[in-house]
């Protein structure tokens, strides 16, 4: 198990080796403050539809704009599990008749990665960048993170946590995976949520989410809910954390931040052969002791 903690603003525990990780879809969080960049520059609103399309930037990014997602396809999983190179993008779109709504925008909630390979698109026309060259200059560099990028090859992977144990294709993820150390996952995340890339209005318009039911069995979730890039709900104690849970071949990261009055805490957890549960419950579990012992 990889962790880093931050306790009020500082550190508290760095992987000294700074292994990098695969970010899984903790990565959508990166994305999701990326677009808000663009609404806080008026280059687009959150809720004018995406030019040619039914939908609008809040709709994708809370996972409302009625899309389907490639992780229901029993073959997509078949072909990561074989090792092959990813489809390409249109293949991926024909086999899932990714087009094609499945409910109307907004009447419905449906976790969608094509959602945000569609944001990751929006994001690359509005600035006229790559995807890489516009999270670095409109979230990373602002925020102060390093040596985070997305990994786009087999090559690039093999420089993970997980190594010559995966012959994984990054491509595989197609709103892009980013990858760097931990201690960076939670720098990241509790630089987001209390500096000033983005404004009072649009942070707290990240925040608020679509409630999903209640508990879920094994996971610490009392009133699961999704935000704008963020998952974000209630927990045991009354307390509300905000971050996001990844999922990848035989490996898990959980970032999550936790305020209680002036005291915050921000937690990440990368653990291989471990479900998204376990790896929630350590997060919730070091963030519920930091802010005890703070």
């Amino acid at each position: 198990m990889l962790s880093s903690l931050i306790s009020n603003g500082q550190p508290q525990t760095i992987d000294r080796l700074e292994l990098m990780i695969p970010w899984w879809s903790f990565t959508k969080t990166v994305l999701a403050a990326t677009a808000l960049s663009l609404v806080r520059d008026g280059l687009t609103g959150l809720d004018e539809r995406i030019p040619d399309q039914p939908f609008t930037l809040r709709q994708l990014l809370q996972h409302e704009a009625g899309l389907a997602d490639y992780g229901e396809l029993a073959e997509y999983h078949a072909a990561v599990r074989k090792n092959v190179s990813a489809w390409s993008v249109d293949d991926m779109m024909r086999r899932l008749d990714g087009t094609r709504l499945r409910y109307c925008p907004g009447a419905g909630w449906h976790y969608s990665n094509v959602g945000y390979l569609l944001i990751g698109r929006l994001i690359e026309r509005l600035t006229d960048l790559t995807l890489d060259e516009a999270v670095i200059q409109r979230t990373l560099s602002p925020l102060g993170l390093s040596n985070v990028r997305f990994a786009k090859t087999r090559a690039d992977f093999q420089i993970t946590h997980l190594g010559d144990a995966s012959n994984y294709d990054p491509a595989w993820v197609y709103h892009g995976l980013l990858i760097g150390p931990i201690s960076q996952a939670a720098l990241f995340l509790d630089r987001l949520l209390c500096a000033d890339l983005l404004p009072t209005g649009l942070l707290q318009e990240m925040q608020v989410a679509r409630i999903l039911g209640g508990p879920i069995p094994g996971r610490p979730w009392i009133t699961p809910g999704y935000g704008l890039g963020v998952m974000q709900g209630a927990i045991d104690g009354g307390f509300t954390i905000c971050g996001h849970t990844g999922c990848g071949p035989n490996s898990v990261i959980a970032v999550y931040r936790i305020c209680d009055g002036d005291a915050s805490a921000c937690c990440a957890v990368f653990e291989t052969d471990a479900s998204d549960g376990a790896v929630e419950t350590k997060v919730v579990g070091q963030l519920m002791q930091a802010l005890q012992s703070g």
